[in-house]
């Protein structure tokens, strides 16, 4: 077991911990338990740094990219240990719990990816993971394995620039996969319990060179009272039912001048009925309004605009007004119906751009730069800078605001920090 490092102002905050545990609101996947990267709740930190200001601090075992998930005051996230690839598990007071190895692990590619990109997942029954090995697998609580398996083993060499990232995602009786490269796409569920391969479908679209690669997580929707898939990548738009992948919509034109090299990275967020995609390297964004059948090509974009989007950060919703960190630190608090620029401010970045995605909590942004800085914005605009937080290390991985707490995984820690 990895070892642990409790900060000197750590005992005088664990029953302030305890008490904010009580109203804890789970995090169970990568953007939160609305796909909003929003936390419902809860009073959240203004300022600290790598040394103090933190109820703890905890080495991990190697490098990962992975956001952490938070259920009943369990933290579990994906990590290398050893070489293979692994699902940590820790209580509310950083203590590890338990950790499970599912197979030797692949290196990231990329100097920002790691073995350990996609975010764990879960239903509060079981926990499902997939790592960049494409390793999928499903744990019990405890960290007992339930089922495993191989999607390149199973289905094809995973033919990606760079380093797979997409997470899993819950139906009701499903876990889905999505694999969107330069081969074979698809689309395939597998039965949470006994990992039986339910359906899978092929999601094929010709694009000009590296449009074909896909890193976009899909969101569960609500198609005419059903649960929808909605899957981003390969320059289309599209809607599926979660019963059995079957396609419901289809938008496509996202790349009319077929401009090589925009891979799909940024996952759309759906505010109001209507799904904003940033695109085009982060030059592009459009508005969708979800729904229809076919090709809603020509009827379902309601917006479109060539001077703003995000490549890697996934926007923030919050009170329907969505927030985008571009990926040198200008933020945009854009209005979904019409697409217009609310109001926008620019944040300082001295040795990387902005890979992790922004969360709200509090009345507050939390934006992370590659360099670890943490900045802190008020919303409502004027646009205001409340403070800068330096962690001291790489932070790829997105924050998690619970119940009072924030997450922060950096490349060599895993940080708690708590409100004042």
């Amino acid at each position: 077991m990895w070892t642990r490092f409790l900060l000197p102002t750590a005992a005088l905050l664990m029953s302030a911990a305890a008490t904010l545990a009580e109203q804890t609101d789970n995090w169970p996947h990568w953007r939160g338990p609305s796909d909003e990267g929003c936390a419902q709740s809860g009073s959240y930190p203004l300022k600290w740094d790598a040394n103090s200001g933190l109820l703890w601090k905890l080495p991990l075992p190697g490098k990962g990219c992975s956001t952490p998930i938070v259920w009943n005051k369990r933290i579990y996230l994906t990590a290398p240990v050893g070489g293979e690839d692994a699902l940590l598990a820790l209580d509310w007071s950083g203590k590890p719990l338990w950790q499970t190895t599912l197979g030797k692990g692949i290196a990231g590619k990329h100097g920002n990816g790691s073995s350990s990109n996609p975010s764990p997942t879960t239903d509060g029954h079981g926990l499902f993971v997939c790592f960049k090995s494409t390793t999928l697998a499903a744990l019990e609580l405890d960290g007992k394995l339930r089922w495993k398996t191989n999607l390149q083993e199973r289905f094809g060499k995973l033919d990606l620039f760079w380093d797979a990232c997409i997470s899993p995602v819950l139906t009701t009786t499903d876990v889905v996969v999505a694999v969107q490269h330069h081969g074979e796409s698809y689309l395939a569920a597998f039965d949470k319990t006994t990992g039986d391969l339910h359906w899978k479908i092929a999601r094929n679209y010709q694009t000009p060179t590296e449009g074909d690669h896909g890193y976009a997580t899909p969101l569960l929707i609500s198609h005419e009272g059903r649960e929808a898939l909605l899957v981003w990548g390969g320059q289309h738009l599209t809607a599926h039912t979660a019963v059995d992948g079957k396609l419901l919509w289809d938008c496509g034109d996202f790349n009319p001048d077929s401009t090589d090299n925009w891979p799909a990275v940024a996952s759309p967020v759906v505010a109001d009925g209507i799904a904003v995609i940033p695109y085009g390297r982060g030059n592009r964004l459009h508005g969708i309004r979800l729904g229809g059948s076919g090709d809603v090509t020509a009827n379902q974009r309601i917006w479109q605009r060539q001077d703003t989007g995000s490549f890697v950060p996934t926007p923030a919703v919050f009170k329907n007004r969505i927030y985008q960190l571009r990926d040198h630190g200008q933020v945009e608090c854009i209005d979904p119906a019409s697409g217009k620029t609310l109001w926008n401010g620019k944040l300082p970045s001295q040795n990387g751009g902005f890979y992790a995605s922004p969360v709200i909590a509090d009345g507050k942004l939390y934006a992370v730069s590659e360099d670890g800085m943490v900045f802190v914005v008020r919303l409502g605009g004027p646009f205001e800078i409340l403070s800068q937080n330096d962690m001291g290390e790489q932070i790829i991985a997105s924050p998690v605001p619970v119940a009072g707490h924030l997450l922060l995984r950096g490349a060599k820690h895993l940080f708690c920090v708590g409100a004042e």
